[in-house]
């Protein structure tokens, strides 16, 4: 139901009344609870539903971004649009009309290693995409790090009983949400696509196979993220109990909890995090197998066709890790013997004769793989390739074909243009793509940033028109790109997505190989 003014339209929701604002022809309600603040007792529990509000609701801004780390401390500086805070669980409707016929809705799921981040940052600015698209764009936050990713389920105390994989949870509460409430605002609830990039796509992936979403969404798209970053429930004890153990506490306690300062429970997060690094995981706040939520590995469960309705759009950037140059100090001073060492590292958990013959015969794999396509084969520029497979690629097509395996439907993308500011530095890398799909890289920051070259605009509209074309129907493909075939071993077909868009088979082959013998 609509009431109020063109530029300022009012829509009731199972909550109560709200009021949004018209921009460049799109609909904006931002800031709107689909779930109560996890504050005080709440901290540490799932999600409830949010209590509902008399009058109107302004939803011309947006909510709270989840409590997180300072800007000192993320890797590239963040703009989160808007102050943080526990009151977090939010999330934020575009939509070209609250009118006509039902569109297909896709749920945005942010990035940031599962610590940074919010669904108002200026990177994921949707009213272009909807536009474009004619789609209902819905982004959300949901609790990040020790918040939503600490286990405190693994240490037996009934209050806590259902404290696992509590940013899932949200989401999941979020999702049930939009089936409840899309359709006031344009949107087809039976046509949903849930959508991310990076620790958002990893989230995605563990959704697909998460029994209480089942239901909620129909299609998924991963960004540079797929589904081997989750722990085990040992690992997840393991970061609970050292957790707890920063907060000066031998066992969960609500109230105890309930109690601590916000900054208080960061610095142990922060600690946490330090005490806990691993080099394979990379990560200490992740997804874990918890025997609800998520009953099964990820990969395993669309291996056994948890997932098999519902088709999934896939893909990564050529040189991913190359946006970790910045933090990484000493990259430019690699050499050698402490890129086999890195290397190493990297390989201690790979099955079979794993160790320093296995990492040399990497290094030498690495160079001969890069070299054939024309890359740089200095020590950072192998070490970038390696970490870009064992993070990104690799991973990417595990999950397309475990959900091959399935029965699932799979269409993979690679992700090739290069600013020409940054075309020997930066390269392809993690989250370049994001400009294209949101419709932004006129954006003059942007071009300042990164350089502007002719094609840019034609690529991102290519894109958008893919994605959008996904989330309606499952498939990819549309008239401005060649035919799309879908993903299938052995030809594994790609659509590299650059200076020219073309459909590749198999690339990135020699890495994926390396990794398949590897494991």
């Amino acid at each position: 139901m609509e009431a109020g003014s063109h530029r300022e339209p009012v829509v009731e929701t199972s909550g109560g009344w709200l009021r949004g604002r018209v921009e460049s022809g799109v609909a904006h309600f931002r800031g709107i609870p689909y779930a109560r603040a996890p504050r005080g007792l709440l901290r540490f529990q799932p999600p409830l539903a949010p209590s509902p509000w008399r009058g109107v609701r302004d939803a011309r801004r947006p909510g709270r971004a989840a409590p997180q780390p300072g800007p000192a401390l993320a890797p590239v500086r963040l703009d989160l649009g808007t102050r943080i805070g526990e009151d977090c669980l939010s999330l934020n409707v575009a939509t070209p009309s609250l009118e006509g016929p039902a569109r297909p809705v896709l749920v945005w799921i942010h990035g940031g290693a599962f610590v940074f981040g919010a669904g108002s940052s200026p990177l994921y600015e949707a009213r272009r995409l909807a536009r474009r698209g004619d789609l209902v764009v819905v982004t959300l936050n949901y609790r990040l790090g020790g918040f939503g990713f600490v286990h405190l389920h693994t240490l037996g105390d009934e209050d806590f009983r259902h404290s696992s994989n509590l940013g899932l949870r949200d989401q999941i509460a979020a999702l049930e949400w939009i089936r409840d409430n899309i359709a006031v605002f344009g949107g087809d609830p039976h046509n949903v696509t849930v959508a991310g990039q990076s620790a958002g796509a990893m989230c995605a992936a563990a959704l697909l196979v998460a029994p209480r979403a089942q239901s909620l969404f129909h299609r998924a798209i991963l960004q540079s993220g797929a589904a081997d970053h989750v722990q085990t429930p040992e690992t997840a004890a393991h970061v609970a109990r050292v957790f707890l153990s920063e907060v000066g506490l031998r066992r969960p306690d609500r109230r105890a909890l309930a109690a601590l300062p916000t900054a208080q429970l960061l610095r142990a997060q922060r600690r946490t995090w330090l005490r806990t690094f691993d080099a394979e995981q990379l990560m200490a706040f992740l997804p874990a197998v918890d025997g609800d939520v998520l009953p099964v590995d990820p990969v395993q469960g669309l291996r056994e066709g948890r997932a098999r309705d519902r088709a999934v759009l896939l893909g990564t950037n050529l040189d991913e890790w190359n946006l970790f140059r910045v933090p990484d100090l000493v990259a430019g001073a690699l050499g050698q013997a402490e890129l086999v060492g890195r290397g190493r590292e990297g390989l201690r958990r790979a099955g079979g004769g794993f160790g320093l013959p296995l990492a040399e015969r990497a290094a030498r794999a690495y160079r001969d793989a890069v070299a054939a396509r024309g890359g740089q084969t200095n020590a950072f520029a192998l070490w970038s390739a390696f970490q870009s497979a064992r993070v990104f690629h690799y991973p990417a097509s595990r999950l397309a074909e475990a959900h091959g395996a399935g029965g699932g439907r799979v269409f993979s993308y690679l992700f090739t243009w290069r600013p020409p500011l940054l075309r020997r530095t930066l390269g392809a890398f993690h989250a370049l793509e994001l400009p294209f799909v949101f419709g932004w890289t006129q954006q003059p920051t942007l071009r300042a940033g990164i350089g502007l070259s002719t094609g840019m605009r034609q690529l991102s509209l290519s894109m958008q028109h893919a994605w959008a074309s996904f989330a309606r129907r499952g498939n990819p493909g549309h008239s401005g790109l060649p035919v799309w075939d879908a993903y299938e071993a052995p030809a594994r077909a790609t659509m590299v997505l650059g200076r020219e868009c073309y459909l590749a088979e198999a690339p990135l082959e020699p890495e994926r190989r390396f990794w398949e013998a590897a494991r």
